[in-house]
């Protein structure tokens, strides 16, 4: 199970990827001294924004500038492309008064990029002119203390043309930027109400679009409600059958219950498209087996298959976990919705899961449907998912909310490893942190972090730095 690609049927407009502005320079003065310099430049130029187009980005090349009149025009060009990320070339030396117009006008994060041609220089035969196309580190120092004098925040990567480890630094900035784009457009549907007494989830819908960016859309359960009912046979036959497709359906999954899973599944794909959402929290208490207590049990199916779409749906009206699980799907690592579960002293791992939505694409192996006669903690009783994540380094990512309404990224890295497995219905995952497990669940309690958070595959605290450096936002990285 892998995220939607661009034919599907989720109106998600950022799955284009980031704009990214590309403004390539040097010191016009060395033009007619060394003839074969320039030429040379636009091409190592031309070579970036070929490697940047790999990142899945949209690139906007505003060309070449050589002094501080083509440095302002080329920051109009870069203002009117409306650019997610813009990377400044430094090919050689050049002046800050060039850069200057970009830092001020662009609106955008400038990300400095120093790529000399090869690892080393031929020191024996170079003349003036092959140095100088080497001589991008010059300005950098000569940027930076232009950024800091403005006000605006400086970053750089440094290396050589065809450096993997450079190419891997730009690609996280890029990759950063594109979660950037996704949270500032986003359009978040938020439904029922926070499950009675979790003051730790409560979020003011105001402060997501404070910290960052983005809509809340204030659902209500009716709206699902007028879209269950008339799902349709055959688009419930097809749901169905994209279940049976995805899950191993197990023996306890009661037919009924199954067919009202995929019923609900259907509304939630119209509701998701009428509202044009990139996520959904949602949570209803219900009472007496009413329609809107049916609902809410019967959410899980569907949840589960959009969340693995790339559009989460988590339950316990938990909007900043969601948060969580957006931007780790854009950055590649799934992103299922977890809290602590047990710990095991034994084999020194903390198993943490949840009920509920989970997100398929980092599952170990053929996700289950298993049949619950309760959800534990909630009205109703129904289908759920379960699964254990894949083997392997993971990273732990979520969303703090401060005494003053700022909101802080943390991360945590660890490996899921092997061992027994609770079969309830739920996510499950055990992870190693090389420490102690009852060390490590005290210092990230005390993060300040809330009892839920989003789980994805691979190592990918760096990446979640540079969108918190890009969002403005603090950043935590807990190591114990």
């Amino acid at each position: 199970m892998t995220a939607a690609s661009d034919t599907d049927s989720t109106p998600l407009a950022h799955r284009t990827g980031p704009t990214v502005g590309l403004v390539a320079g040097g010191l016009g003065t060395y033009w007619p001294q060394f003839p074969d310099l320039l030429p040379q430049l636009r091409r190592s130029a031309e070579r970036v924004a070929e490697r940047m187009r790999g990142f899945d980005a949209r690139v906007v090349d505003v060309g070449f500038v050589s002094d501080a009149e083509e440095g302002a025009t080329a920051a109009d060009r870069l203002r009117s492309a409306d650019c997610d990320l813009i990377v400044c070339f430094l090919t050689t030396y050049m002046t800050s008064s060039m850069v200057a117009p970009i830092a001020r006008r662009s609106q955008a994060p400038v990300l400095f990029v120093n790529l000399q041609p090869t690892a080393s220089m031929d020191h024996e035969s170079f003349d003036t002119g092959q140095w100088l196309a080497y001589c991008g580190a010059c300005p950098l120092p000569e940027m930076a203390n232009l950024f800091e004098r403005l006000g605006v925040e400086f970053r750089s990567v440094s290396g050589y043309l065809e450096d993997e480890r450079a190419w891997e630094r730009i690609g996280r900035w890029i990759r950063a930027a594109g979660v950037r784009a996704t949270m500032e457009r986003a359009r978040h549907g938020l439904m029922g109400h926070v499950y009675p007494g979790m003051m730790d989830v409560a979020t003011d819908p105001t402060l997501i679009t404070r910290n960052l960016g983005g809509h809340v859309e204030v659902l209500e359960f009716d709206d699902l409600r007028e879209r269950v009912p008339d799902a349709g046979e055959a688009a419930v036959a097809a749901k169905l059958d994209e279940a049976r497709e995805v899950f191993e359906v197990t023996d306890s999954v009661v037919a009924e219950d199954f067919r009202w899973g995929a019923q609900v599944a259907v509304g939630l794909d119209r509701l998701v498209a009428d509202f044009a959402l990139d996520s959904l929290s949602y949570y209803h208490r219900g009472l007496s087996g009413e329609l809107h207590e049916r609902l809410g049990a019967g959410m899980i199916l569907g949840a589960s298959l959009l969340t693995a779409r790339g559009v989460p749906a988590v339950g316990e009206f938990e909007l900043r976990t969601c948060m969580a699980m957006l931007m780790m799907d854009r950055l590649g690592g799934g992103g299922s919705f977890t809290e602590l579960q047990a710990l095991d002293f034994t084999r020194g791992h903390v198993e943490m899961g949840h009920d509920g939505p989970a997100h398929l694409a980092i599952s170990a192996r053929r996700p289950l449907l298993r049949g619950l006669g309760v959800f534990h903690g909630k009205r109703g009783y129904g289908v759920s998912v379960e699964f254990d994540v894949k083997p392997g380094p993971v990273t732990l990512f979520g969303v703090i909310q401060r005494r003053d309404g700022s909101f802080a990224l943390l991360t945590a890295q660890g490996r899921t490893g092997e061992g027994p497995l609770l079969r309830i219905g739920n996510t499950t995952s055990r992870v190693d942190f090389d420490c102690d497990p009852g060390e490590w669940v005290d210092a990230w309690s005390a993060t300040g972090i809330a009892h839920h958070w989003a789980l994805g595959t691979g190592h990918r605290a760096a990446d979640v730095r540079a969108v918190a450096d890009l969002m403005g936002l603090e950043y935590v990285h807990l190591t114990v």
